[in-house]
């Protein structure tokens, strides 16, 4: 009797696993290419997602810090942009960060309105 209400605990157990998958088990059990699209939280996002082409990943953690999604940034920059960061930032500044300085967060806050 005693292993039977043991076994049937067990079973209960095995079919909340199985119907609800907590520990989401089946797609690794059932692999398979059904067109299933996977969602990816942009805070568990994995070191070899890139949202943009032009930044490293400390520059774009930064960018998200201030509330700029990296993803919506233009990918290239035009003379009109480069003229709006020189206004912003001062000429001596656009040459540094175009040499390869990092970009800081007072640099971002300045020339927010030059990314639109």
């Amino acid at each position: 009797m005693f292993l039977g209400v043991i076994f049937f605990i067990i079973l209960l157990f095995v079919a909340y696993l199985w119907f609800f998958d907590p520990l989401n088990i089946k797609p690794v059990l059932f692999s398979s290419s059904t067109g299933q699209t996977i969602v990816i939280d942009s805070d568990d996002r994995d070191s070899n997602f890139d949202a943009h082409p032009l930044l490293d990943n400390t520059q774009e953690k930064m960018l998200e810090s201030v509330g700029i999604n990296p993803s919506s940034l233009p990918a290239e920059i035009t003379p009109e942009m480069e003229a709006c960061f020189a206004e912003a930032l001062g000429g001596k500044r656009v040459t540094e960060i175009k040499n390869g300085d990092p970009v800081s967060i007072q640099d971002v806050i300045k020339a927010k309105d030059c990314l639109k």
